[in-house]
């Protein structure tokens, strides 16, 4: 492969440069240090990374990350989910929707020096397929398995030149441009996966507008600027530094003293304060994600469906919201929010009504109640700034119908792991729309196959199995919204989740932050960032 001058050794003698210039005498050492923290953009979140190879991840706090370094072949346009070019300039389909040819950007070139070509997209698709859903688990939930299986998507990908690539399914695919815009297949560095095997994870390679540098876990992840990126003017400042702050509250204050830039987490009572301060703004992302209470449905008592409408109709959301959201959510009563294509509308939400709720467990056999574990998450979520008080108010209003809820909660990473590995009795989780589609929530979370990965409730339904493989293979979107219809029929009936919230997550930062994209995707896009 063609080599070019790493931009690592760049970035590090525009670092060097600056230091010897901060030498030049008391007052230049000052201007060099305020320049200096302009230069550097620090945003706040409440969890570390998993792993920045987004491949073997599903959780946003890495993907965040990961973004800045890594690059997928399409992505979406500012502020909604259209399809736009990003490693890919241009794409065809053929007719029968089965083969898709994409034109590739040339002279782009890995943080490694290696330039970027089309067999590089290959190897990258043939690693994750030939994976496992451990290994690499939205590669099999968004393909429909793996090579070998009889559901896999891709018959074939291959490199016609040395920037096209051809991609062949086996079915047609109706969100696959979509697809490709997803994190998880973000184009690393065949050479980088290669040198550092399994540690690929913790020292990742792409073409993205940052280059990895360090990585303390819990505490921070130092990304610094590319500057043999692509795109010309970009990235805008030197430096991203994504910290780890656990709580809300002192996430704030480092904002307030100036000690980041931006935090995401934000609790609903401080959104007004941060209204009023004339040197912060608040954004709001649209509202394309659901916070819901799973149930793990192959335990006991959660296998009856009695039992988890009983727990559905002793929650009072609108109280919840009311006292936990700030005003920055509505009621949940599906899986998919309501900006999503196919939401029914038509469905009724279980009311909140405590006396049903006993007569229900009555019914399924548990007259005085049960006790149970609640799985409160440890970090702030953008579609739930608070767990802890969410899972006290749940456990409040379960003790109203005689269920005694111990939460319990653990470590981020470690959280994911049991919730996935049907460890708890019930768990606040949530999912954040990654392509706007609602195949994205409903196959994602609660198709049978992804139990193990995705599916933490390891709910398996074959009606609600059929329908959603249905609506993967038809392009016909009206047939496809009333597919998802009669999924979210089946879903509310046996109510394997208990759907709380959909919200507009607040982010706040500094007044002098520009350039930022509260996309509803919920991804940290750092490539525009620049400071007044």
């Amino acid at each position: 492969m063609r080599k070019r001058k790493s931009p690592l050794l760049l970035a590090a003698v525009s670092v060097s440069a600056l230091a010897l210039g901060a030498c030049a005498g008391e007052e230049a050492e000052g201007e060099a240090t305020a320049a200096a923290a302009q230069e550097t953009f620090i945003f706040a979140r409440g969890g570390d990374a998993v792993s920045l190879d987004p491949s073997e991840v599903t959780d946003s706090e890495s993907e965040n990350v990961s973004q800045s370094i890594l690059e997928t072949l399409t992505t979406f346009e500012e502020g909604s989910t259209k399809v736009a070019p990003m490693l890919a300039t241009e794409w065809t389909e053929s007719e029968d929707g089965l083969t898709y040819t994409f034109e590739l950007r040339e002279d782009v070139v890995f943080h490694d020096g290696t330039e970027f070509t089309a067999e590089d997209v290959v190897y990258n698709f043939e690693r994750w397929a030939n994976g496992s859903a451990e290994d690499f688990p939205m590669y099999g939930n968004v393909f429909g398995g793996y090579a070998g299986d009889e559901e896999h998507d891709f018959a074939s990908v291959e490199a016609l030149d040395a920037n096209t690539v051809e991609f062949t399914l086996t079915k047609t695919q109706p969100t696959f441009l979509k697809d490709l815009a997803l994190t998880p297949f973000s184009i690393s560095s065949p050479e980088a996966i290669e040198e550092h095997g399994e540690e690929y994870g913790s020292n990742p390679v792409g073409t993205g507008p940052f280059i990895f540098e360090e990585w303390k876990r819990n505490d921070r992840i130092v990304l610094t600027k590319n500057e043999d990126y692509w795109l010309d003017g970009h990235p805008k400042v030197e430096q991203v530094i994504f910290r780890t702050i656990p709580e809300n509250s002192a996430r704030l204050n480092a904002l307030l003293s100036g000690e980041v830039d931006m935090i995401d987490g934000v609790d609903p009572e401080n959104i007004q304060q941060i209204k009023d301060n004339p040197e912060l703004k608040l954004y709001s992302r649209p509202p394309l994600n659901i916070g819901y209470l799973g149930m793990t449905v192959t335990r006991e008592p959660f296998d009856d469906p009695l039992v988890r409408r009983a727990l559905s109709h002793a929650v009072d959301k609108e109280a919840m919201i009311d006292a936990f959201f700030g005003g920055q959510a509505i009621p949940a009563k599906n899986p998919i929010p309501p900006a999503v294509e196919g939401y029914n509308d038509d469905i009724d939400p279980y009311p909140y009504d405590p006396e049903k709720a006993k007569e229900l467990l009555a019914e399924a056999g548990y007259p005085d109640g049960f006790e149970m574990e609640l799985f409160a998450m440890p970090v702030a979520r953008p579609y739930m700034p608070d767990a802890a008080r969410v899972a006290e108010y749940l456990q409040s209003s379960f003790a109203d119908i005689g269920v005694t809820a111990e939460i319990v909660t653990f470590e981020w990473a470690t959280y994911l792991e049991k919730a996935k590995n049907g460890e708890a009795d019930a768990f606040l989780l949530g999912w954040t729309g990654t392509n706007g589609d609602a195949d994205d929530f409903i196959y994602s979370l609660w198709h049978g196959d992804n139990i193990g990965s995705l599916n933490s409730t390891h709910y398996d339904n074959p009606e609600l199995n059929a329908i959603l493989e249905e609506a993967r293979t038809i392009t016909d979107q009206e047939r496809r919204n009333e597919l998802y219809r009669q999924a979210q029929e089946i879903m509310h009936e046996d109510a394997p989740i208990i759907p709380l919230v959909h919200t507009s997550p607040a982010l706040a930062a500094k007044k002098s932050v520009t350039g930022f994209d509260p996309h509803p995707t919920g991804r940290v896009i750092t490539t525009n960032i620049d400071f007044e």
